[in-house]
Order: structure tokens, then C-alpha cells, then sequence
């Protein structure tokens, strides 16, 4: 995929949006990678590896990593003013895991422990999981309302962090813009204000 130099400066500023949430947030899996080489449709990609392997998680782990998927558009906002279409994988990730968190998981205060939506295998549509209403529609106004309020809080936590450190974000997007992939050390040394070794082009 080719991409201008107006994507390139985009896609820096968004993956640095992510890269410094996670860098920041306390619960989150440390960055391992971070990259605006496209690969298949993501025009750039910030990796995050876990230090174990996880098979539960907390409500906070969850709520750090809506607030870092929530970041790149975030980001995209704060210095170029304008919001793209890049997000988009992002905020449907975001919303489909507080939609797991208040009806798979019951994370969400305000509805209780409990699950909504029965899930059903299909046997005919090739074993394809249906999901099914099995709540009021008054319910249903309850969940939507919910889902919006875990995203909106970790959007605000995320928007507050970036704006107290815009220095290091547009740091990270230079540095990202030069070298194209930065490694864990780098982007530790950028948030701590140490300067990178020269970069030689390849």
C-alpha cells in the first residue's frame, strides 16, 4: 500500500496516541513495537506484548485498554484539529469490549452481576454463534447507556493524559516519522526525555 505524506504524518500521530497511553496507563500490557509501515489494511500498528499469559481480566486492565484503542483518534484530534477515518477498527473494538464487560462479564455497576443476550449456535448457518434478546427493551435503552458511559469515561481518561503530555506525543510522531518503527527502549526513552541514537537511513 502506498501512502502520502499527509497519511504518513497522520498514522505517526495516531499510533503515537497509542504507544504513549500505553506506556502510561498502569494496568496496561507494555509496549512492544510500534510501527507506521502498513501491513495488510493498517496503515500502522503499536504492538503490545503481556508480560504473562492472562486468562482473566480486571475491569481496570479492560478500561486501560479501551482508553489506548480510544488514543490514535484521540491523538489524530489534539494537533491536526480533525478526525479520520483510521479510528474506525479502534472505536468498534472499544465499544464491542464494554459491550462484553456489562453484558458477558457483568462489570457494570449500574446493571449488576448479570449476563444479557443468550448465545445460541446456529447449527445450519455453519455453526455461526447467534446472539438473542432475551431482555426488555427498557433493558436494552439500560446496556446502550452503560456502554456509552465506560466509553466515554475512558475517552476522557485517555484525552487528559495526551493533552498533559503533548510534548512526548508529537516526539513520538517525529521520531516515528523518521525511523518508521520504534522498539520498547525507544519509546521509553522519548517519554523519559532522553535523545535517541542518531538515525542512519537504511
Amino acid at each position: 500500500m502506498i501512502i502520502n505524506d499527509e497519511e504518513k504524518k497522520v498514522t505517526a500521530v495516531h499510533e503515537a496516541g497509542h504507544a504513549l497511553l500505553a506506556m502510561v496507563l498502569p494496568h496496561a500490557d507494555p509496549v512492544h513495537k510500534v510501527t507506521i509501515i502498513p501491513r495488510g489494511m493498517a496503515l500502522g500498528l503499536t504492538m503490545q506484548l503481556p508480560v504473562d499469559e492472562k486468562h482473566n481480566y480486571s475491569r481496570e486492565y479492560l478500561k486501560d485498554r479501551i482508553a489506548i484503542l480510544l488514543g490514535g483518534r484521540i491523538a489524530e484530534e489534539t494537533p491536526i484539529g480533525s478526525i479520520t477515518t483510521g479510528a474506525g477498527n479502534d472505536l468498534e473494538r472499544a465499544t464491542e469490549m464494554a459491550r462484553q464487560m456489562v453484558c458477558e462479564w457483568g462489570m457494570s455497576e449500574s446493571m449488576g452481576p448479570l449476563t444479557f443476550g443468550k448465545k445460541e449456535e446456529q447449527i445450519f448457518l455453519g455453526r455461526e454463534i447467534a446472539q438473542h434478546q432475551d431482555y426488555s427493551e427498557d433493558t436494552a435503552i439500560r446496556i446502550d447507556q452503560e456502554i456509552k458511559k465506560i466509553v466515554t469515561t475512558d475517552y476522557g481518561t485517555a484525552r487528559k493524559i495526551l493533552e498533559q503530555n503533548r510534548v512526548v506525543l508529537a516526539k513520538i510522531a517525529e521520531e516515528l516519522l523518521l525511523r518508521e518503527v520504534l522498539d520498547a527502549d525507544q519509546v521509553r526513552k522519548i517519554a523519559a526525555g532522553q535523545p535517541l541514537e542518531e538515525h542512519k537511513p537504511a
